[in-house]
């Protein structure tokens, strides 16, 4: 069984839809330079408030991947 060594790097993803949406964009814009990634971990979820309604989603996040050998 191989050994993996991972790295994690913290990323804070917004939206104005949803917390999933926020978090969905973060994990993609992060799949253009990142490979090998393999579980994340939300950190903090924030949100903004307009006129009583939640008008807009912050998350901060751990992505973790695999270093290539």
């Amino acid at each position: 069984m191989s050994e993996h060594v991972y790295k994690h790097i913290e990323l804070t993803g917004s939206s104005t839809k949803s917390i999933e949406d926020a978090v969905e964009g973060a994990v993609k814009r992060a799949a253009t330079t990142v490979r090998n990634m393999r579980w994340f971990e939300v950190e903090q979820i924030r949100g903004q408030v307009d006129q009583q309604q939640v008008s807009y989603w912050q998350v901060v996040l751990k992505i973790g991947f695999t270093l290539e050998p």
